[in-house]
């Protein structure tokens, strides 16, 4: 254990990036230099986890029949294994080309891939973290199919000019032997037959291979005698071919959607034609064409009809109609819909070996963006439950947190209320694709993911021990009235589309307590409950929030004024008292602009709420004057107060969600300037109207200099809104805007999606109004400071940061932009907005001796200031006193916007925040008092002379630790000078605290606290998408994701201890698995060679009797995978233990298969002998006529 002071943090910065570099504030208090860290570089490492989701832009399939492994490759290089609920896998091609074909060396732990560039690689399965062992990459030709026979190492290439090439899949060289298409086809024929589509060897003879040309000449090729045995010509392209499992027929499917059975013997025409999906005339004429049948496949039963899966086919009148997977078995068709394109599919069978009856059991069903598991066995083909995580992208990901080491009781709680939700009319049977093993590693907290998706859900996932698994989905969208016709589309003007998608979330673990805002300017608030209820009216609470540009008189800084509580019957405005009197419809107004409407409207009728998250309060940011509102850029909720914050670029507002009251609804500016609390307490509005009454527009104050202050807040800072500084402001505006360059805000805003960009519908002007809610009125007009806009400020703006941990994660989201160019708008975009939030219990001001309820409050300038909290008692009193609200004035400025705060106390040890445990509200009385348990708090300190708290300050650019109560920097840390940070969270670590950063440049730092000292610096990811800035979170324990692609979750960790145990915690993919038996023969096919015919390939394409190819056909590349690579890329004592623990694994799987497999022959020894006696005894004494 290290203790730091102020100069040994100094001598420890020449270890640090030039572009860092950390302070101490001369005269810092000699209780500050004792902080002790425990953090180390060497406690960081950064690696890749494991990725979750569905595999984005899937563009192949192949399945092991023995091992029950499922791999599928994309048009990005990646490969995805999937086996038994838990067992998935991710690997990566280099050269990020699409995967046209995958095959298993079944049973062998080993799988090829072919790829877009003409490479084909060998990846070796039986180590966890899969590698590729051979390379080889075709120079002349391009690849277009792959065949690999079961239980052979030769694997047969087809090339876009029609030839055919052999590869050794061991040596990964290629063969002399060469199938040349001239020689293939008939000498006659003078045009080219196209490449080849299909290669297959006949499952009753494998020196008979079935090749399928483009343009529809089918080729029986005898590989010994090296001649073509049949020719089979139809008029349409093939795109598949299907052999019967005796070798004596096979299917084409071709482009007019027509199949052709062919018998082999006769080539002259095909045995059948059918066209599944064509009208048949009635005159007896050719069917009229239909879609191409992009693949069919033929499996047959032992006890009944066989069956024939095809994809494509329909009819060219069936215009929009989704694609369809076509079930024929016997007289029967069924047609099954999809709810995407299909990619791929593939018929799961019973034995691997293609000459005995198949027994078809499921057909696997690759989508554009979904895997289908269809149900062979029962009525009606019903599907499998999908155990996979594959539905992230059922709605695209808005916002994303990450909740690691959460409390125990918290996942069967939520697992219990979504298991309720489950769809019913699955499969009975297990899931098929069950191959591999779940790891064994010691990671065993809990560990929860939410995302927040465009409709408006939210899902909780469980992601403990490397794994993911959906546990409860919540719609909020149900909370609002649904449009039913063009007529009354809700006013989405905020936003083109999507009106209930999340920006961004707050939650407790503790209490469950779940905040959410939108895109439309609305917050919910939810409780947990165990129980289902109904809600007959909910509780609506709107508010009105704006920042005006025009000049408005102010009170004396100076003076300390009571505020005058408004008065019935009076009238503030003109304006206001034209305002109607009706609930909100959500329709424009004829009159005028619209005013006082919200985006969407809350519904009226009962809402049924099942267990789960149920609706406490909806809070809807309403229409100003023409102007919709702002959308919300930080939110914060805490259990134990009873307090909802929200902020966006017009300032912020508190509600207490409690007693349902607007308590505090202040611009920016007014925080600046300190107020006191005692002075400015708010009258409580509660039980002044039912919840349902609407506000009287009338209610006013006869002051007119009060509508310049906050109800709570004493007296208000002046309005910088005079010609002169809004001039002087506008031209620094133009002069940042200049140096930013064009190319780069472009390509950014290329890359932003549309809800990051989603209020460009906006108008220019801002104009004054008031607030508004629907239980009690009070009426403000906000003013706001304008402050100098980085040259940044316009990239940062299509950056949707949604943080929203409640205990000590900051938040930053979206902003807005718009498209005029007018000087209101250029105002607008470069407004101070509010950015995070903190709640905690601390010195507010520097006279403070004791600790009290507070608020941090961070902005995208780089302001933080505290906001004192002034809660009544526990108990009934709470519910009827208000809470007194007060701004402190600023504690600190940092460059950049606020990211992140947290406190520390003088020991170093994170104060989170308080909150209430967990209690079910629709529980009796006496069972919430024993639940309701406010967590207790440290004694409070009263030596005023001595700093007792850190507070912990994180923005886009810097890192500071001020002292409180004396509100003194004491170390100081740039992080980036030439990019910025998107996203900063302080975590725990190692038993410590550490503020954790991914910047736009890809880097990800950690800094230890509260001495600010780099730990971890590592290039990791550039920002090449606004998913991942979107998405991008840390978590506790050196845990982080991003969104890496619209449909997959990439987790990573920074731990050097997680990163040691890696290995063991992750599935593995390979178990040792006896090879079926090859089926029987039969005596009399046996005795006149009626059965399958084997081929010594060996003999045949060896480089003795082929032999050697033209070296510059293809070039082998040896891969990484083998255990040279491995020796030589690991170093050190880490890479010694891990080669040490690779041959143990990899010695004590040999001797475990070699013991298996002695035991197999001994057994299989036995049993022969066994059948041997009991035929001799039975044949002992009859003669050769009688046998």
């Amino acid at each position: 254990m290290k203790k730091f002071n102020i100069r040994k943090v100094l001598d420890g910065l020449t270890a640090a990036s030039s572009s860092s570099s950390a302070t101490a504030q001369p005269g810092t208090p000699r209780e500050n230099d004792v902080v002790q860290e425990t953090l180390q570089s060497e406690h960081f490492q950064l690696c890749k986890t494991v990725r979750h989701g569905f595999p984005y832009q899937p563009s192949s399939m192949a399945f092991d029949p023995v091992q029950k492994i499922l791999a599928i490759g994309t048009q990005t290089g990646a490969l995805r294994l999937f086996g038994r609920a838990g067992v998935e896998c991710y690997c990566q091609h280099e050269s990020n080309a699409a995967v046209i074909q995958l095959q298993f060396l079944i049973n062998e732990g080993a799988l090829v891939s072919a790829l877009a560039d003409d490479s084909i690689h060998l990846w070796n399965l039986r180590q966890k973290i899969p590698a590729i062992l051979h390379s080889l990459k075709f120079n002349r030709e391009r690849i277009t199919y792959c065949h690999l026979p079961f239980q052979s190492k030769w694997l047969y290439i087809g090339t876009e000019r029609g030839n055919i090439h052999i590869v050794n899949v061991e040596s990964f060289t290629l063969s002399g032997y060469v199938i040349m298409w001239n020689k293939a086809i008939e000498l006659s024929t003078k045009t080219h037959p196209g490449p080849v589509v299909h290669i297959s060897d006949n499952p009753m003879d494998e020196g008979k291979l079935l090749i399928g040309f483009e343009s529809g000449i089918v080729v029986l090729w005898d590989l010994k005698c090296k001649k073509a045995d049949y020719r089979y010509n139809y008029d349409e392209a093939i795109h598949s071919v299907a052999w019967h499992h005796e070798g004596k027929q096979f299917v084409c499917s071709h482009s007019d959607g027509t199949l052709t059975t062919w018998n082999v013997r006769t080539p002259a025409k095909p045995a059948q034609i059918i066209t599944p999906h064509g009208k048949q005339p009635k005159d007896g004429k050719k069917p009229e064409p239909c879609k191409p049948i992009l693949k069919v496949e033929y499996k047959t039963t032992r006890a009944g009809d066989p069956f024939m899966v095809l994809s494509g086919g329909l009819s060219y009148d069936t215009v929009g109609r989704r694609a369809c997977l076509t079930v024929m078995h016997g007289k029967s068709t069924a047609v099954l819909e999809m709810d995407y394109p299909i990619v791929d599919f593939l018929t799961l069978c019973e034995t691997p070996y293609p000459n005995d009856f198949q027994e078809p059991y499921a057909v696997v069903v690759l989508l554009e963006k979904d895997l289908v598991v269809i149900d062979l066995g029962q009525i009606g083909y019903p599907i499998f439950e999908n155990p996979y995580p594959l539905t992230i992208h059922e709605s695209p990901v808005t916002c994303c947190e990450y909740f690691a080491d959460c409390p125990a009781e918290l996942i069967p709680a939520l697992y219990s209320v979504g298991c309720r939700q489950k769809r019913q009319g699955y499969s009975k049977k297990e899931w098929p694709i069950s191959g591999g093993n779940w790891g064994q590693g010691t990671q065993s907290y809990p560990e929860i993911i939410i995302t927040g998706h465009a409709d408006g859900s939210i899902k909780f996932w469980d992601a403990s021990a490397l794994m993911l698994q959906v546990l409860y989905k919540l719609k909020t969208a149900k909370v609002f009235e649904r449009a039913r016709g063009k007529e009354e589309k809700p006013n989405t003007d905020i936003v083109d589309e999507d009106p209930f998608a999340i920006q961004t979330l707050s939650w407790c673990p503790e209490s469950r307590m779940l905040c959410v805002a939108g895109v439309s300017a609305h917050v919910i608030v939810y409780r947990f409950s165990k129980q289902e209820i109904t809600t007959e009216v909910v509780q609506l609470l709107e508010v009105r929030m704006q920042c005006e540009f025009s000049e408005v008189d102010s009170p004396d800084p100076g003076g300390e004024q009571t505020p005058t509580l408004p008065t019935p019957g009076a009238s503030s405005s003109p304006q206001e008292s034209e305002l109607p009197t009706q609930p909100s419809t959500g329709s424009n107004s004829s009159d005028g602009p619209r005013d006082n409407i919200p985006c969407l409207q809350v519904r009226s009728s009962p809402l049924k709420q099942s267990p789960g998250n149920q609706v406490e309060l909806v809070i809807q940011l309403v229409w100003v004057s023409g102007e919709p509102p702002q959308q919300i850029t930080s939110l914060a909720i805490n259990s134990s107060y009873g307090l909802v914050v929200f902020g966006n670029s017009n300032g912020l507002a508190v509600v207490d969600y409690l007693q349902k009251t607007l308590l505090f609804n202040m611009g920016t500016s007014e925080l600046y300037s300190p107020s006191d609390p005692y002075q400015r307490q708010p009258r409580s509005p509660r039980k002044a109207k039912p919840s349902g009454a609407t506000c009287d527009p009338n209610d006013g104050s006869n002051a007119s200099e009060d509508r310049c202050r906050s109800p709570t807040s004493g007296s208000t800072s002046p309005c910088n809104s005079d010609d002169d500084k809004k001039q002087n402001f506008i031209e620094k505006v133009k002069l940042k805007s200049r140096r930013f360059s064009k190319t780069v805000a472009n390509d950014f805003a290329k890359m932003s999606r549309k809800i990051s960009s989603s209020s460009e519908q906006k108008t220019d002007l801002e104009k004054g109004g008031f607030q508004r809610r629907r239980i009690q009125t009070c009426k403000k007009q906000l003013c706001c400071v304008k402050r100098t806009a980085t040259a940044r400020m316009n990239l940062k703006e299509d950056l949707c940061r949604t943080k929203s941990d409640p205990i000590f994660y900051a938040r930053d989201n979206s902003f807005t932009r718009s498209r005029s160019s007018s000087v209101a708008s250029i105002d607008r975009e470069s407004r101070e907005a509010i950015s995070s939030f903190h709640f905690c219990e601390s010195f507010p001001r520097k006279t403070d001796s004791l600790v009290s309820p507070c608020l941090l409050v961070g902005t995208t300038h780089g302001s933080v200031m505290m906001v004192a909290l002034n809660l009544p008692p526990s108990g009934d009193q709470r519910l009827q006193q208000p809470v007194g609200i007060a701004s402190c004035g600023t504690l600190v400025k940092l460059k950049g916007g606020i990211l992140t705060m947290a406190l520390l106390d003088a020991t170093g040890t994170l104060l989170p925040p308080f909150f209430e445990q967990w209690y079910d509200p629709n529980a009796s009385d006496e069972e919430k008092e024993k639940s309701r348990k406010r967590r207790s708090a440290s004694p409070p300190s009263s030596q005023e002379s001595q700093d007792t708290h850190f507070a912990i300050l994180c923005s886009e650019k810097q890192a500071k630790v001020v002292a409180l109560p004396s509100q003194t920097r004491i170390y100081k840390h740039s992080i980036t000078e030439t990019s910025f940070v998107l996203r900063a969270d302080v975590v725990q670590m190692a038993g410590a605290n550490c503020i954790t950063c991914f910047c736009a440049n890809g880097h990800i730092m950690t800094l230890s606290l509260p001495s600010l000292r780099p730990l971890l610096d590592v290039n990791y990811l550039p920002l090449t998408d606004m998913r991942i800035a979107r998405t991008f979170c840390f978590s506790n324990l050196g845990q982080a994701l991003y969104l890496t692609s619209p449909t997959e979750i990439q987790r990573i960790t920074y731990s050097q201890e997680t990163c040691d145990n890696l290995q063991e915690m992750l599935s593995e993919l390979f178990t040792p698995v006896e090879t079926p038996e090859a089926p029987n023969r039969g005596f009399f096919k046996g005795l006149f060679g009626g059965g399958a015919q084997s081929l010594d390939r060996e003999d045949l394409f060896g480089e003795t009797a082929a032999g050697k190819a033209s070296r510059s056909l293809a070039q082998h590349i040896p891969g990484p995978g083998n255990m040279e690579g491995m020796k030589g890329a690991a170093s050190g004592v880490v890479g010694e233990l891990a080669r040490a623990r690779i041959a143990l694994d990899e010695r004590g799987q040999k001797l475990g298969e070699l013991e298996e497999r002695t035991a197999a022959m001994m057994a299989s020894a036995e049993s022969f002998s066994k059948h041997a006696h009991d035929m001799m005894l039975k044949y002992k004494d009859k003669k050769w006529y009688q046998l």
